[in-house]
């Protein structure tokens, strides 16, 4: 009984020091009105260049310097992050959680989502 006790107790405090991390929908994404955060698209280079959300920073999540780059983002900032379709940012965002960030949001429904609903978007 004593051992299960300290494994939800373990649980709880996992729970507390991490799982930072909120899913909203991307098309919800258009009425954030603050300028207290940062916009990041996970997609290769080459996706971002076909498009992208306008003021979103390229940080390749498949590129070996991710972590380092996404470390020179402040950690008390919103951070937004999104994808083609939604897999990638959900990935990347517990990496950020794991590094300590507090507010990371992951924008479900990805760039594919934003264009289907008729969003504006930046091409390069």
């Amino acid at each position: 009984m004593k051992k299960e006790f300290l494994f939800f107790l373990l649980m709880i405090l996992v729970q507390v020091t991490y799982g930072q991390v909120k899913n909203k929908s991307i098309i919800e994404f258009k009425e954030v009105a603050s300028e207290g955060f940062v916009l990041i698209d996970v997609r290769t280079p080459e996706e971002y260049a076909q498009g992208f959300i306008g003021g979103a920073i390229n940080m390749d999540m498949k590129n070996e310097s991710f972590v380092s780059n996404i470390q020179q983002i402040d950690k008390n900032k919103k951070v937004y992050l999104y994808c083609k379709a939604g897999g990638r940012s959900a990935k990347a965002s517990k990496v950020l959680d794991s590094l300590g960030y507090k507010n990371i949001i992951n924008l479900e429904g990805g760039f594919d989502a934003w264009k289907e609903a008729g969003n504006v978007f930046v091409v390069q």
